[in-house]
């Protein structure tokens, strides 16, 4: 009889797990498909920016890479835009690619700059259109050189933690963006700016670019996610012996510890990672856009949970692309022995 009602309560303990478990799995895919939830049209982030490569009839419009649209909305007259927002098309049609513009401060982060590029993320993140964006610098050798500490320098304390925070967010946002990320690093990416190009996807870099978590220089800590995304890609023990020595490398040693996926020799036009970043980007135009957005929403919501967990999250994004018509696209494209031609629906 003892043996019996043991039987029975572990039987009640094994199914309050599963219950517990398959609670998990349930909250982690209602937070995971939330994200796919969000429909819309893409608003307009700034007064001076027209997002619509249609809309102009000139053949500067059509050609949306040499369109550089303004989105820096504090930015004075005679001044240069902070962030150059360039929509690709003909056969780049699909990426859009974000450049840092402030030579003078080798594209330190500013208020500025990170107001900019939250305002165009949440552009971004509803344009079914987009289907790749890529982080570069529009300055010759250079990435980012982090936050920009003359502004830091004139900052309260309390404005300080504000700023962090915000920057924290926006870089976070990029991370969540619904569709592929890649980071060309043509130059130096130190704190700040190596913390943007961890949160995107695919890093790319030139051997002779600069990487480097170096905050601890300054006695403080990565703060926009540098000491917890650095350790998920690089691993722990490596993550902290970067950090604590704030060392920098470059990128043959950067892709020798998994940092960045690939290493170009630079051109003489110095934008070598770009053009390698561009090339990727161009490998994904192909595939279908529902299943790259719930792909990349499985992969990133399932390294955050156990793997049972990760399974219900993939299963439930596997069951979006089930209705799809771009599902029955794929499958009569290969029928028929033809390229797909892919909507997003």
């Amino acid at each position: 009889g003892t043996e019996a009602r043991g039987g029975e309560g572990a039987a009640r303990l094994g199914a309050r797990a599963c219950k517990q478990v398959m609670a998990v799995a349930a909250s982690a895919v209602s937070v995971a498909l939330s994200l796919l939830q969000r429909r819309g049209s893409l608003a307009a982030v700034a007064a001076s920016a027209t997002l619509s490569c249609a809309s102009s009839p000139s053949s500067l419009a059509r050609r949306c890479w040499l369109a550089v649209r303004r989105y820096s909305s504090e930015a004075k007259a005679g001044e240069e835009e902070e962030l150059r927002v360039r929509y690709l098309d003909d056969e780049h049609k699909g990426i859009v690619v974000l450049g840092i513009n402030r030579a003078h401060s080798k594209n330190a982060l500013n208020k500025n700059v990170i107001k900019t590029i939250s305002k165009v993320l949440e552009a971004l993140k509803s344009d079914k259109k987009v289907r790749t964006v890529i982080f570069r610098s529009e300055v010759p050798g250079v990435f980012c050189a982090g936050a920009d500490l003359k502004e830091r320098s004139k900052m309260h304390s309390s404005e300080v933690s504000s700023f962090v925070s915000r920057a924290r967010t926006t870089i976070n946002d990029i991370a969540n963006l619904p569709v592929p990320t890649i980071a060309a690093i043509d130059g130096i990416a130190l704190g700040g700016g190596l913390e943007l190009a961890l949160a995107c996807d695919i890093r790319v870099a030139v051997t002779s670019a600069k990487m480097g978590l170096v905050e601890t220089k300054l006695a403080i800590i990565p703060g926009a996610g540098g000491t917890q995304r650095l350790p998920r890609i690089i691993g722990v023990s490596l993550a902290k012996e970067l950090i604590f020595s704030a060392r920098v490398v470059d990128g043959n040693e950067a892709k020798s510890i998994g940092l960045i996926n690939h290493v170009v020799e630079q051109n003489e036009a110095g934008d070598a990672a770009y053009r390698r970043a561009l090339a990727l980007a161009r490998e994904f135009l192909p595939q279908g856009p529902v299943a790259m957005r719930v792909a990349k929403l499985a992969i990133n919501q399932g390294m955050e949970v156990d793997m049972l967990t990760g399974l219900a999250i993939e299963e439930a994004c596997y069951a979006q692309t089930i209705p799809t018509k771009d599902r029955i696209e794929g499958l009569l494209a290969f029928k028929e022995k033809r390229p797909p031609r892919y909507k997003g629906e």
